[in-house]
């Protein structure tokens, strides 16, 4: 407030350390409550009150479905920043063409 100009004098020593010494409070309750948090959650899922999150395998892009293929395919696919190419096929190899 003081370097803003929204209070004239400067903070006393005694100010910056107590709230030095509230933001070092602050840290410990929040870590306090986290692993309070944590041991709540972790009895919940042994007592089957709250399913375990599930483990998912994120590949490439969030909307791009992944189908666990990784074979070519004749049609180009697209994923975020990456950009795979079809597979080219030369034309009359196919079975299809018989002449």
């Amino acid at each position: 407030a003081w370097i803003r100009r929204k209070r004239k004098d400067p903070p006393t020593i005694e100010e910056i350390l107590r709230n030095e010494n509230y933001r070092e409070e602050m840290k410990q309750k929040i870590k306090d409550v986290s692993e309070k948090d944590k041991l709540l959650q972790a009895s919940e899922y042994k007592e089957g009150l709250v399913a375990e999150p599930s483990h998912t395998q994120v590949k490439g892009h969030a909307s791009a479905p992944y189908y666990g293929k990784k074979e070519p395919s004749e049609d180009p696919t697209s994923a975020a920043n990456t950009f795979q190419p079809g597979a080219w096929m030369p034309p009359g190899s196919g079975s299809s063409q018989n002449k």
